[in-house]
This record gives structure tokens, sequence and C-alpha cells, in this order.
């Protein structure tokens, strides 16, 4: 459960998005920082930067957010005091504390966590009472964090024992205890569960976020099976515009930033995507460039997606998620780590959302009765 003194928020799009924070270490080159890691629901956790679930499980296996603290390393919490440690001890594997921040987005969100699947799967129990859904227990339970298993029942005098019983079955180990389960135990356990009711989980809001899709700064190459990166600009999909066939829409978006044919004639020939943004920026520009340019490049998008549907695939497959867009060039066009205004990810949605939805499959036609 989430305490209510730890709830946050933050602004994403004109959208509030919330959030909660706990505790974390950042091994920053060998000395560790005590900060804040904020977690919200569309699924950024923010641990000196923003990133996504993905980019935060490659973090937590780097050992930049640290769950293992050597002894003798230094630490600091800003502004607050210096230390050496002596004999540290931590609470978390990194799996550990991703399975928690995993669960803490579903909780935001107002889905059924790791808990809520286990207590969902002890009802199907109750009311079945087979092997097969003693194992789905069993399943469920171990799938909880190990950290937070014994507050899974809320009972601080049991704590989870009645969930090890049935888990574990008449002749299995209590994985705790390392004792086997006798038939006393387990009829105990199943008469406790008997007396309670109430552990379905609540139904989510209908506003839930989905997660945000990252899109970070590279030069893709052009796949048969084209995946986010073919979101960029830099993705090698010819497009037509205004009669000319331009190499991408970064050649597109500098050739119409100019009214000099040369020089148009020249960006679309560019070689690369970066030839052509430098040539584009040596060019003349229009004198309303600053003002056209964002509805230039939402055309520029459409097109794109329009002419080549299996990068529209792509897209559309992003559902309602914010778009993350990486311009390490551009704090305008960037997200860049929460430092940019995110135009890009900005169009994309709007492209997305100007897309026609993937045709379904063609309706069965029956012939008329009698025939």
């Amino acid at each position: 459960m989430i305490r209510k003194t730890r709830l946050v928020h933050r602004e994403a799009d004109g959208r509030r998005i919330p959030g909660t924070w706990r505790h974390a270490f950042i091994n920053n080159g060998g000395r560790y920082f005590l900060t804040d890691l904020f977690i919200y629901a569309d699924g950024i956790v923010d641990a000196w930067e923003p990133v996504t679930l993905e980019e935060f499980e490659r973090k937590l296996a780097s050992g930049r957010v640290a769950t293992e603290l050597p002894e003798g390393g230094r630490a600091s919490g800003h502004d607050l005091a210096e230390w050496t440690f002596g004999s540290p001890r931590t609470w978390h594997t990194a799996e550990q504390l991703l399975a928690e921040v995993r669960d803490t987005v579903e909780e935001l969100n107002g889905r059924p966590d790791s808990t809520d699947r286990c207590l969902a799967a002890v009802d199907r129990f109750m009311a079945d009472r087979t092997e097969a859904n003693r194992l789905a227990v069993r399943e469920a339970y171990y799938a909880i964090p190990e950290t937070v298993r014994c507050y899974a029942l809320g009972d601080m005098d049991l704590r989870d024992w009645p969930l090890r019983m049935l888990a574990a079955g008449v002749g299995g180990t209590d994985e705790v205890a390392e004792e086997e389960i006798g038939r006393e135990d387990y009829e105990e356990a199943i008469a406790y569960f008997a007396e309670r009711t109430g552990w379905g989980p609540a139904a989510g809001p209908a506003d839930a976020c989905p997660p945000s899709v990252h899109v970070p700064h590279c030069f893709p190459a052009a796949s048969d099976t084209p995946d986010k990166t073919s979101l960029r600009n830099t993705y090698p999909a010819p497009i037509t515009y205004e009669g000319t066939v331009h190499p991408t829409v970064v050649h597109a978006y500098w050739a119409l930033s100019t009214p000099d044919p040369a020089a148009r004639a020249a960006i679309t020939a560019a070689d690369t995507p970066f030839t052509a943004k430098r040539l584009g920026g040596e060019a003349v520009r229009h004198g309303d460039w600053e003002r056209t340019r964002t509805a230039v490049l939402g055309r520029l998008l459409l097109a794109k997606f329009t002419q080549h549907p299996e990068l529209a695939a792509v897209l559309l497959a992003t559902g309602t998620a914010a778009i993350l867009y990486d311009d390490m060039d551009d704090p305008f066009w960037g997200d860049n780590g929460g430092g940019g205004r995110n135009w890009m990810g900005r169009l994309l949605e709007l492209t997305r959302a100007e897309l026609p939805a993937p045709a379904g499959p063609e309706p069965v036609r029956r012939a008329p009765a009698g025939r």
C-alpha cells in the first residue's frame, strides 16, 4: 500500500501523472548517493533521470541503481551527511526492487499487483479446492516480491503463514521454517481463509496510464521488422512530399526550411540525414520558419506513416502511451530525460491519432436461410 504522505505527481503534456517515491542509492563512479526514487503511473522511474521500466531494469542490472553496498564504500546524502559503509546490509536484490517497482506502477493505476493476484488465486482455490488451483496459489505466492510477502494478508500476528501452508501443501516444505507441512497446519490455514472474505482485487480506473514509450537518440538502420527506432526522423523511409522524393523526414524537413531551389536540391540529395541537417542549417531560412516548422513536420510525419504501413503499425502499437522522443541536439524537439519540451513526441502522438485504425478480419458472410 502506497503511503499517502508519499504521493507525488508530474505534469506531462498537460496531463497530471500520479506517482510516489522511495529511497535508493545511486552508484556514481564508485561513490554512493542516497536519493529519492520517483515512480509514476505511466511506468516512468526517475533516479537522477526519468527512464522507462525497461531502462530502469538495465540500471539495476548494471549497478547504477545500487542494491549491493561494499564495505568501505563512500556514501553521501546531498546537503545532509557523508559516511563510509562499515558492515552494510541491504534488504533488496536488484530483482526484488524491480518487482516492487512494477507492483507500485500497478497500484498507482488501480490494477491488481502481485499480492492481489495471489489473493484472487486463493479465492479460486477456496471456491474449487483442486490441486491445480492450489498450485496456482503457490505460483502466485512466489511471484510476490520476497520483501513484501509477509504483508500480503495484512495480518501482523500470523503474517503470511497461512499462505505458506497453502502454497506448500500437505507433505510439502515451508521454505521459511524449513519444515514439512502436516495435515493439521494445512487444515488450520484452510480454516483461516474460510473465515475471511473480500480477497478479490479492485477494478482499475478508466483513466489508468499506459506505460510511456521512450524513443532514444540513435541512428537507426532499416530492417525487415521495424522496431520503435523506425519512429525516428532519421529512419531511412523515403517519403514523397509535394512531388519530391526525400530519403528521410530529416531531408524533407530541412529542404522545406529554405526558399533556395539549389539548396533544396542539395539537401534532398545529401548522403545522410546529418549532412542534410548541416546543409539546411547553412542555407537561407524562410522568414516565418520558426512559426510554421511544427506544422510542416506534422505533415511530413503523416506522409511518412501513411506511405509506409509497416511503420504505421509500429506507431499504432504504442496505443495511447505518451511518447518520449530524445534529441540531444535540440531541447525543443526532444524530451531529453525530462529536460526538453518533447515536441517530436507530441507530434508522433498527434500523427498516431490521425492514422486509420488497422483493418480487422473480413466479416464472415453467411448464406441466407433456406439456401
